[in-house]
């Protein structure tokens, strides 16, 4: 099973790949065509400090793949902000990919035990992941840490010639409460900002 690992800079042509492949293969992602890198490191840049992203790496054997022996990036989750609204706050939204040669390992769900979690500790109260209808995979894994159908969007999406329904499942990580909530808290604070395993 690949170690789940906090993401560096560096990790983004990697993780891009992947979300790059299932944009041309799938309608897990709606891109119709591939992302740049320098959105995603601005995306990155915007976003990493107050959203956790993870990568999940194989171990090398000789060669390694990746500088410094480190591995192979076979799979990625990564939080980020649920619309710009103050009052949205601590909304999250989630997402998880890996790569398709590794697909039915249990990967996505390791990536998930490290991401749920850290959003919990930073004070995220509620997450959020749209799944492209149909995806019984997606949603096996999303039910498994608990969320639950709230919402589905008809036809909100036009690719490989045909519409696409996107349903949004949620989980609620706090109780309710009468007070204002506490400002999350950045990922470092919550997640050693060096590269351990998970």
């Amino acid at each position: 099973m690949p170690d789940i690992y906090l993401a560096r800079f560096d990790d983004l042509p990697a993780i891009l790949a992947i979300s790059n492949w299932a944009a041309k293969h799938t309608t897990a992602n709606f891109a119709v065509e591939p992302e740049t890198l320098q959105s995603w490191q601005q995306d990155w840049r915007d976003t990493h400090e107050m959203y956790p992203w993870f990568v999940a790496v194989d171990k090398p054997s000789p060669p390694a793949s990746l500088p410094g022996g480190e591995g192979s990036i076979v799979g990625f989750a990564k939080a980020a902000p649920w619309k710009g609204r103050c009052a949205y706050h601590w909304t999250a939204e989630v997402t998880v990919y890996v790569d398709p040669d590794h697909h039915g390992q249990g990967i996505a769900t390791s990536l998930y035990k490290a991401l749920i979690p850290t959003l919990e500790a930073q004070g995220y109260h509620t997450l959020l992941g749209g799944i492209t209808a149909p995806n019984p995979a997606s949603v096996r894994l999303h039910e498994s840490f608990g969320f639950r159908r709230v919402a589905c969007f008809e036809r909100v999406g036009w690719k490989f010639g045909r519409w696409h329904d996107v349903a949004y499942w949620e989980v609620v990580l706090a109780e309710q409460q009468q007070s204002p909530p506490e400002r999350a808290r950045p990922v470092d604070e919550v997640f050693p900002s060096d590269r351990c395993g998970g």
